[in-house]
């Protein structure tokens, strides 16, 4: 069993952030039909459940129904939002059974949206109402090792959240409030075919494949939430079965490459995140 599905329900985002990789696959919206496939399939297979990988989750529609069919079958549902849309699906996601919500507010460098009037308060206000509900909320700066200035949102934060504050940066959370945490993080290099590779015989491990998988909006398995492109295709979930797709020769070859701590894929050897595994 794995521990958490990444399950994008679109792959369309209203912003255009400099961290991040960004997708060239068709725009698309998991229609209603399509989740109730894709999830009937992974069912049980793990504990949790992230609507993200590519796109914003919370432009989706659908999205409350998502979250409460996704509880039904026995999952842990979370949602990755960049926060600049809370303010208008607030209402709609109150009620919903969320287990997690995780908002990037990074730095104004990444996009001016994170510095505009009202979205801080916006997003500090949503976690307050979703912790008291039970939701448990991440408020991610994960931008540690880039030019970024989080001077002004740690102040925000800090007259929003007064007490003892500690440094945890470096990877560690900081606990604001009950349920809601302020979480660090190195800014790494997604993994791009255009990138530098390390050598084939490098040390590098990855959870993709063992405690983790992605599906894509179209149906398509990933071994992790960094294949934005598809470049590591394994299957699709509208044509065969979870197992069956974890059982492809290439799959295993994915995972028994990591157990021996090597990348067999070119495209593993270009990823920035994977490489902080490494002895």
């Amino acid at each position: 069993m794995l521990d958490k599905i990444y399950l994008e329900i679109t792959n369309v985002c209203n912003l255009d952030c400099s961290f991040c990789h960004k997708t060239k696959r068709a725009k698309k919206l998991m229609s209603e039909e399509e989740f109730d496939i894709i999830i009937s399939k992974l069912e049980g297979r793990a504990k949790y459940i992230y609507f993200h990988l590519m796109g914003e989750p919370t432009l989706h529609p659908l999205l409350p129904i998502f979250i409460r069919r996704s509880r039904e079958r026995g999952f842990l549902p979370s949602i990755t939002t960049n926060g600049s849309l809370l303010n208008k699906c607030r209402d709609s996601l109150i009620d919903t059974p969320l287990y997690k919500v995780s908002i990037s507010l990074h730095a104004p460098e990444a996009n001016p949206a994170f510095s505009s009037e009202g979205y801080l308060e916006s997003c500090v206000d949503f976690a307050r109402i979703m912790a008291k509900r039970g939701t448990y909320v991440a408020l991610r700066l994960w931008n540690l090792g880039s030019d970024a200035d989080n001077t002004d949102i740690l102040a925000y934060l800090k007259d929003e959240f007064p007490g003892e504050w500690r440094d945890v940066r470096g990877g560690r959370s900081q606990r604001l409030d009950e349920r809601i945490f302020l979480e660090w993080g190195e800014r790494f290099d997604w993994p791009d075919p255009n990138a530098d590779e390390c050598d084939k015989d490098a040390d590098l491990f990855c959870y993709g494949l063992r405690d983790q998988v992605g599906v894509l909006a179209d149906g398509t398995v990933v071994p992790c939430c960094l294949d934005a492109d598809a470049n590591l295709s394994l299957g699709n979930l509208f044509d065969s079965t979870l197992e069956d797709i974890l059982s492809t020769p290439r799959a295993r070859a994915i995972y028994d490459g990591f157990t021996r701590r090597r990348a067999v894929e070119s495209l593993c050897r270009k990823c920035g995140y994977a490489r902080r595994f490494s002895r």
